[in-house]
């Protein structure tokens, strides 16, 4: 508990618990934000239409092949924490991090964490097999081809399930570090701490 002391008009002041300073700062831009919910609506589409809505289906992973498309483009191309030039570094710091996770030692990142750059990684390889391998499945020369669709279903089976992991990550990460990450994903702007 905080102890009492009295301004000079007797009104108690209390010491603050925490001596860090917040502020917000733009981390994920426009492009990339709207990429990322375009992503997940597409991903959601695809996943409920198969076999029902066929044409729609087909639509969607199109859609998801000219996205990732964007993204490879804007890993290059894009402001500091859209692009790709951490993405070597958070690897190799991953199976650390997600050591550290067990004892809640998650560490203050501003873009994203090493967990988080390998799902980012992990998402992006299997939505691009996902996608190439549905597409390959509609054409004359693979269509019926076994291969092609277990990989396909397995691959989008495989989207679904870093999905739900995302998602998961993402609420544990923004209760360990007391932060909003799902608001920061639609605003672009992260909270970031500072000792004062």
């Amino acid at each position: 508990m905080d102890e009492a002391v009295p301004d000079a008009r007797g009104e108690p002041i209390r010491a603050p618990a925490d001596k860090t300073v917040s502020r917000t700062v733009d981390v994920w831009d426009l492009p990339l934000r709207l990429w990322h919910w375009a992503l997940a609506a597409s991903v959601l589409i695809a996943w409920f239409t198969p076999t029902v809505y066929d044409g729609l289906h087909r639509i969607v992973g199109y859609g998801v092949i000219g996205l990732l498309a964007f993204r490879l483009i804007w890993g290059f191309l894009g402001s500091r924490y859209s692009r790709f030039r951490m993405v070597g570094v958070r690897l190799r710091a991953a199976p650390r991090y997600l050591w550290n996770l067990r004892r809640g030692i998650t560490g203050r990142y501003i873009g994203l964490n090493p967990a988080g750059t390998l799902m980012l990684v992990a998402l992006l390889v299997s939505l691009a097999v996902s996608s190439i391998t549905g597409a390959l499945s509609v054409t004359v020369t693979f269509f019926g081809v076994w291969w092609i669709e277990d990989t396909h279903a397995y691959a989008s089976d495989a989207v679904i399930v870093l999905v739900v992991l995302h998602v998961v990550g993402v609420v544990l990460m923004g209760v360990l570090q007391r932060e909003n990450l799902i608001r920061a994903m639609f605003t672009g702007r992260k909270r970031i701490r500072r000792r004062s």
